[in-house]
């Protein structure tokens, strides 16, 4: 934890010469573990973790807001949870999520990856809060692995204008997925999408896809990073709120959402996205 928080640091120095508001750090960034015995015997609470007293000391120091992807203890001590942390510029942790959606599977001529071998699933989405940069709402990798819409158009019914999707994807589900989840929940859900993500190897077992992603609520890409890894490098964007309000009006999203049961004759309710 020790180095990454070394690499998260050259990340924040990056970030304040850049000039930006805030900083988004990727899932998982105290660490990535090669077994779930490994995760769990790792794991530390924020009161006691190096990694995130570390990080809300470079917040306080810049005056920066970091939201960083960490694992945090369970009641029970047999697994851990995957979460998300807001730091204020203050330092101090004001809003947290909890990965819902845990990655349970066996990719042809790829890893077999069970995240709940060692992770307990959250139970809750946390409702949009405001920051120097907007309304953010919070999402970890899966969730959106962008496979799940419902919690993306969840916080767009809650007036989120950013998303985050922070993330450790394979490679191959990199390859085939990432830019299309990704631009199309910016589309669908008319917000900016923010998706910080690993790159690289993590040990023998895993190895992450990179590319992190800022996309606009038109679904242009506007920022991208590689898939090598490079040491630390940060891409920025500036996030236009009026832009937001623009597309909503452009084009207005109804969804007919059958709120009986599917053989009643009455007619769908229109709800607004």
């Amino acid at each position: 934890m020790a180095h990454n928080l070394g690499l998260c640091r050259q990340v924040i120095q990056k970030a304040i010469a850049a000039g930006a508001k805030a900083l988004f750090l990727p899932e998982a960034s105290d660490y990535i573990a090669g077994s779930a015995a490994e995760t769990v015997s790792l794991v530390k609470s924020v009161q006691e973790s190096e990694f995130v007293l570390g990080i809300q000391e470079e917040a306080r120091r810049a005056k920066l807001p970091i939201n960083v992807g960490v694992h945090e203890p369970t009641s029970g001590g047999q697994r851990v949870k995957n979460t998300l942390l807001w730091i204020d510029e203050a330092g101090e942790i004001v809003q947290r999520y909890q990965k819902l959606h845990l990655f349970d599977v066996e990719i042809e001529d790829g890893p077999i990856l069970r995240e709940s071998d060692s992770v307990e699933p959250g139970n809750s989405i946390l409702p949009p809060f405001n920051t120097p940069v907007g309304r953010v709402g919070l999402t970890i990798c899966f969730d959106i692995k962008l496979r799940f819409p419902e919690i993306s158009l969840a916080l767009k019914r809650q007036n989120a204008q950013i998303i985050t999707f922070p993330s450790a994807f394979t490679v191959p589900t990199g390859k085939a997925h990432w830019e299309t989840l990704l631009r199309g929940r910016a589309i669908e859900t008319q917000t900016y999408v923010l998706a910080a993500a690993q790159v690289g190897y993590h040990n023998q077992k895993r190895v992450s896809y990179g590319h992190s992603m800022i996309v606009s609520p038109w679904g242009e890409v506007l920022a991208e990073l590689g898939g090598e890894d490079k040491g630390p490098e940060i891409i920025t964007a500036d996030i236009d709120l009026d832009e937001v309000q623009r597309i909503k009006k452009l084009m207005p999203l109804l969804r007919r959402t059958l709120v009986e049961d599917p053989q009643s004759q009455k007619c769908p309710q229109l709800i607004s996205l």
